[in-house]
């Protein structure tokens, strides 16, 4: 199958080409984002492969179905930015990988909650200065804590695992509760409560109409002083502009965020000698309890070559007819 790839980068086609040496498909590799500005490009493929910040809403889905596209291939386990109706209307197939690293994102959503309590990345820069003092470095002890988890499958399990071990109190919200996490002690309970009872709140649900913004002005004014917030799973789950307020008042004392609302036009690119316009992202900038990473939590070797294989895999399962589970279609939403 020919098959065109947008937003890749030379990891991205070092990993494809790996998992494609037996398949030897016909792989075309984009840098630029999709969007109806690039969407020709694709033309003559049977196959688009787009990754979280790719645009497929129903103009870029006309133009690919015009060029003969029949199958969109998603890099990643969100499929937020598919229109799914428009696919559906023109016969084209939605495959994505539901699951490649959970404990990529896992263990960098551990290191941001340690980083950001006991401020690692402020003391290397103190001490490569020669600045050895420790003031206005203090932290607090997790164990006692009452983290919150929003989301509760696999990635949020393996966040409150190694918490619940250190002595956290682990508390979850979701729809569909997980065994899983009440084996680690952990309890539920609806989202108000969450809130309102968690020294740290931890984002692992998908972006939905009903999670969109979840994390607002409203729910903010829910939460106990000081509490820390972390997203590592979409950006839109917080409305960034709300939190600039909370972070002044102190009702917010710890916010990490490997991915951001607006972060399509901004993450994956070097902006140093830019002048960013993003005025919200630049204020978040400016706090020294806020930590922003470029949309990594995912970024491991075996990440990389999980999503390569079964997005391979997925070309090859489409091609026999074959129903796997990865299909994304309206009843996923």
């Amino acid at each position: 199958m020919n098959i065109s790839i947008f937003s890749t980068k030379s990891y991205d086609r070092t990993f494809l080409e790996a998992a494609n040496q037996t398949a030897r498909h016909r792989l075309v590799f984009h840098e630029a984002r999709l969007s109806s500005d690039t969407a020709r490009l694709a033309a003559g493929a049977e196959g688009v492969c787009a990754f979280v910040n790719d645009q497929l809403n129903a103009e870029v889905i006309d133009i690919l179905a015009k060029g003969g596209t029949r199958l969109i291939l998603l890099r990643c386990a969100g499929f937020n930015q598919v229109d799914l109706k428009a696919a559906a209307a023109k016969g084209i197939q939605v495959r994505r990988v539901p699951a490649y690293s959970p404990y990529a994102v896992a263990e960098f959503t551990l290191g941001m909650i340690f980083t950001l309590n006991r401020q690692y990345h402020r003391a290397y820069n103190r001490v490569r200065d020669g600045n050895f003092s420790i003031d206005g470095l203090m932290g607090f002890d997790l164990h006692g804590r009452t983290v919150g988890i929003i989301g509760t499958g696999k990635i949020g399990c393996l966040t409150a695992k190694p918490l619940a071990a250190l002595g956290c109190k682990v508390i979850g919200c979701d729809p569909y509760e997980n065994p899983e996490f009440t084996s680690l002690g952990g309890s539920y309970m609806d989202c108000a409560t969450l809130l309102a009872e968690s020294d740290i709140i931890s984002l692992h649900c998908p972006l939905t109409p009903k999670s969109f913004h979840l994390i607002n002005t409203a729910t903010l004014g829910k939460m106990r002083e000081g509490v820390m917030i972390i997203n590592t799973s979409r950006g839109a789950l917080i409305n960034a502009a709300d939190m600039i307020g909370a972070l002044k008042s102190g009702k917010v004392g710890y916010l990490g965020i490997d991915v951001y609302e607006q972060e399509g036009d901004l993450f994956y690119q070097d902006l140093s000698n830019e002048i960013i316009q993003d005025d919200v992202l630049q204020r978040l900038l400016t706090f020294p309890n806020v930590m922003v990473t470029s949309h990594q939590a995912y970024f491991t070797d075996t990440a990389l070559r999980n999503i390569s294989e079964t997005t391979l895999g997925n070309v090859e399962d489409f091609i026999a007819g074959k129903s796997t589970g990865n299909e994304v279609r309206m009843a996923n939403v």
